[in-house]
């Protein structure tokens, strides 16, 4: 992406002290309505790919629009000399694994570059083991280096509430919270930092540290997909891999989903996406023992109810 045509937020630009030479090219003018906002960002497609390539989730999509028209209406105010400095974009994604958390994540690190709040389209995605040492003197230096690798863009950490762990005195989690409260603050300009993980071990681990709560602007919840959704998720990654059902499969797998959202460690897409691995496991064993059977296009792409019905989720409940 070229230069942006309007400032940046949190930057000062000087007033000029001589003439521009007459063959300078013309300075675009300040856009002054969100479709030209809009228009010049490309903030638009990125909100559209939220839509079409997420199932669900209407509570974060709205929210993200939200955010949206408030950088797109921040953009005007500058462009009308009504502000200076950039809103506080920190964030927390709260819910359970397979709930989208990533994907939106690096769709709204392309929504903050469009609209130049960070220089780089680029997300860093990081877990606890990334920023914590095992050793006196290791912690800070990894934290760092990862802040490093982010700053520019965004750094997403999951399962952040892992960084505290109280009943561990030892534990060097703390010098890596406070390393990352200090470059939240200090260079909030050109970072944005997205923490995320289960809503109620992050509530705690929010309380215990106020200063983290107090950096975080926006907090998206993001809720359980339903069955149908599930279901409506697995068509289009079979679609996206050139598989598809037959009509026995789809309510073999439907029958799945209502049967494996009640089992512990259920992770929405995850889980969606790791049974059908397993199907197309038990399809290409099915297809592989019966070697002289020529395989045509439909074979090649069909999974059946007997492969999804080898699931261990059917034979425990037998």
């Amino acid at each position: 992406m070229g230069a942006p045509l309007y400032s940046i937020p949190g930057t000062t630009v000087p007033a000029a002290t001589t003439p521009a030479p007459a063959d300078a090219p013309a300075v675009a003018p300040a856009p002054r309505t969100v479709a030209e906002v809009m228009a010049g960002s490309q903030v638009q497609a990125v909100l559209d790919e939220l839509d079409t390539e997420l199932v669900g989730l209407a509570p974060v999509k709205a929210r993200i629009r939200d955010i949206a028209a408030l950088l797109v209406i921040d953009r005007l105010r500058l462009g009308q000399g009504l502000t200076t400095t950039s809103p506080t974009l920190h964030m927390a994604f709260t819910g359970r694994p397979g709930t989208g958390k990533t994907t939106v994540a690096l769709r709204m690190a392309t929504l903050l570059h469009r609209l130049g709040y960070v220089r780089r389209d680029h997300l860093v995605a990081v877990t606890r083991d990334d920023l914590v040492g095992s050793y006196i003197g290791h912690t800070g230096p990894k934290t760092r280096e990862v802040l490093k690798k982010a700053m520019g863009g965004v750094l997403f950490i999951d399962e952040a509430y892992t960084l505290y762990r109280p009943e561990n005195e030892r534990d060097y989690g703390q010098e890596a919270i406070e390393i990352l409260l200090q470059t939240m603050e200090n260079q909030r300009d050109d970072l944005v930092v997205i923490l995320a993980g289960y809503g109620n071990r992050m509530d705690t681990f929010f309380h215990s540290n106020p200063g983290l709560r107090s950096r975080i602007a926006h907090h998206l919840d993001f809720p359980d997909y339903s069955p149908p959704e599930l279901l409506q998720i697995a068509l289009r990654l079979l679609h996206g891999q050139h598989y598809r059902f037959d009509a026995a499969a789809e309510g073999a797998f439907a029958e799945y989903i209502a049967r494996r959202i009640t089992q512990p460690h259920f992770a929405n897409a995850r889980s969606v996406r790791n049974a059908l691995d397993r199907a197309r496991l038990r399809q290409a064993s099915r297809l592989f023992a019966d070697a002289e059977r020529v395989l045509d296009r439909d074979a090649l792409t069909t999974i059946t109810a007997d492969d999804i019905r080898a699931s261990r989720v059917f034979a425990a409940s037998t």
